[in-house]
C-alpha cells in the first residue's frame, strides 16, 4: 500500500513524486535501463498524468513493475472517446498511446458511474452528464449544498442525477463504479481488466459525495485514504489486467531501433 513520504507517494513499484507526475519528468534512457536491470523490473507506461489514478493503480502493481505517466502525454492530441463502452474507449486509448512509445506497453482506462435505476447511465457521459443534458443548477436539491456556487462539473452532474432520481426509493438505487483497462504494445491490445466497487446513490451528499457503501456505513468521500485505496475500482481493475497481462511480461520487447 503506498504512503506519503519526503513528497513522494512510495509503492512496491517505486516512487512518484507529485510535482514529477505533473511535469511528466521521466529517467533518462541510461539511468532507467541501469534501474530495470538492477531490480529485475519491468517499466509499464500508464496513459495518464493523474495522481489520483496512478496512486490508484500503485497500490494494486505487483513487485517487479515500475510504473510511469506516458512521456509527454499532455503534449499529445487526445484520441476520441466515442465508443459506448468503457472497454471500447480503453481499447482505442491504449491502441493510440501506445504507438507513441514503440516496443513499450501502454494502459489506458476508462470508467465512470453506473446506475441500475438509469439503464446503466450515465457510464461513459459520467464526466459529461449534465452539459449533455443541458441542466444548470440555480439552486442546490439539497439541503445542505455541496458548496457556494458556482457549481463545479462533479457537482452539477451530481445534482442532475439527485434530479432524475426523485421518486425513486433507496432500495432500488444501486449503483456502482465501473473502470476498465486496457494495455496495447505496438497498437496491438493484450490484454483487458474489469473492476468495480458495489454501493447506492444517497438522496443526500455526505462528504460532498452521493456514493454510499452500505458494509462501511460511509460515502467514498468520507473513507480514509488506505480504506478507499482497498475499495477502488480502478486498483481492482489493475489487480485484473496484471493476471490477464503475465504473459506478456517475461517476453522480451523488441523496437524498431533494435
Amino acid at each position: 500500500m503506498p504512503h506519503l513520504r519526503d513528497g513522494f507517494i512510495v509503492a512496491k513499484v517505486g516512487l512518484f513524486s507529485r510535482s514529477a507526475i505533473r511535469r511528466h519528468a521521466i529517467l533518462t534512457a541510461c539511468s532507467l535501463n541501469s534501474m530495470l536491470k538492477a531490480q529485475n523490473s519491468q517499466m509499464i507506461y500508464i496513459a495518464t498524468s493523474n495522481p489520483g489514478k496512478l496512486r490508484d493503480f500503485a497500490a494494486a502493481a505487483s513487485q517487479h513493475l515500475i510504473l510511469s505517466p506516458l512521456p509527454g502525454i499532455k503534449e499529445i492530441p487526445a484520441p476520441a472517446e466515442d465508443e459506448p463502452t468503457f472497454e471500447g474507449n480503453a481499447r482505442l486509448k491504449a491502441i493510440y498511446y501506445s504507438n507513441h512509445v514503440p516496443g513499450e506497453i501502454v494502459i489506458a482506462d476508462d470508467s465512470g458511474l453506473e446506475v441500475d435505476a438509469l439503464h446503466g447511465a450515465p457510464g461513459v457521459r459520467s464526466a459529461r452528464f449534465a452539459e449533455d443534458h443541458n441542466f444548470h443548477a440555480i439552486e442546490p436539491l439539497t439541503a445542505q449544498p455541496f458548496s457556494a456556487q458556482p457549481f463545479s462539473t462533479d457537482q452539477r452532474n451530481n445534482l442532475y442525477l439527485l434530479s432524475i432520481l426523485t421518486g425513486v426509493p433507496l432500495t432500488e438505487r444501486s449503483a456502482r463504479y465501473h473502470c476498465v483497462l486496457a494495455a496495447a504494445r505496438n497498437g496491438h491490445i493484450l490484454a483487458i481488466g474489469h473492476g468495480a466497487v458495489e454501493g447506492e446513490i444517497l438522496s443526500t451528499p455526505r462528504g460532498a459525495n452521493l456514493f454510499y457503501l452500505p458494509n462501511e456505513h460511509k460515502t467514498m468521500a468520507e473513507l480514509d485514504i488506505q480504506t478507499k485505496l482497498s475499495f477502488s475500482h480502478r486498483g481492482r481493475a489493475f489487480s485484473a489486467l496484471l493476471r490477464a497481462l503475465q504473459s506478456h511480461l517475461s517476453q522480451p520487447r523488441i523496437t524498431d531501433n533494435d
